[in-house]
């Protein structure tokens, strides 16, 4: 691994932490909150690619499996992995490979429209899918009511997808090829 792809890596695991840092919004109806760290994920799939944004992720969870409190809220520790919020967690690292691997698909210009469906489909879709799927069999909600109950955060999960790829098509085009490298 070339050295500036771990510290891209690095850079990468800080601003999931740092996202993490912003406090979670608690809904009543679901026992899962509104977080901004998400979009870390959504970024780290689109900025590093489907292998660094990975291993960004999946570094990133090793240190809330050991007990720091890097996720949203302060939270930390491996009973988070047995928690309502097991699901989207356990998606961080598939949808960061997804949305690397397909918008690595798209060309060297992709549109702002195309790089906005595939981090929708790839990310939100997928987070929200786990997560829909972990909160039945942690807490035993039906499945239905567990998909209907994540439709709360499709508004800000669509907002996060817009706002990552405007960050993406805001970087200089010689560095995002260098992050992804």
């Amino acid at each position: 691994m070339k050295t500036h792809s771990i510290a891209f890596i690095g850079i990468m695991i800080a601003v999931l932490i740092i996202l993490g840092f912003i406090p979670p919004i608690t809904i009543g109806i679901i026992p899962v909150p509104i977080a901004v760290q998400s979009m870390g994920v959504l970024l780290a799939g689109l900025l590093l690619g489907k292998r660094n944004g990975t291993i960004a992720v999946l570094l990133l969870l090793l240190l809330v499996a050991v007990g720091l409190p890097v996720l949203a809220g302060g939270r930390g520790g491996f009973a988070l992995f047995y928690s309502p919020t097991a699901g989207y967690i356990i998606a961080y690292p598939i949808a960061a490979f997804l949305i690397g691997w397909w918008s690595g698909k798209l060309g060297e210009k992709p549109t702002f429209l195309r790089l906005f469906a595939v981090t929708v489909i790839a990310g939100v879709l997928v987070i929200d899918s786990f997560g829909a799927i972990g909160l039945h069999f942690v807490t035993g909600m039906p499945l239905k009511a567990a998909f209907l109950s994540n439709l709360v955060f499709i508004p800000g999960d669509l907002l996060k997808a817009i706002l990552s790829v405007i960050i993406l098509q805001r970087l200089p085009k010689n560095l995002r090829y260098k992050l992804r490298a």
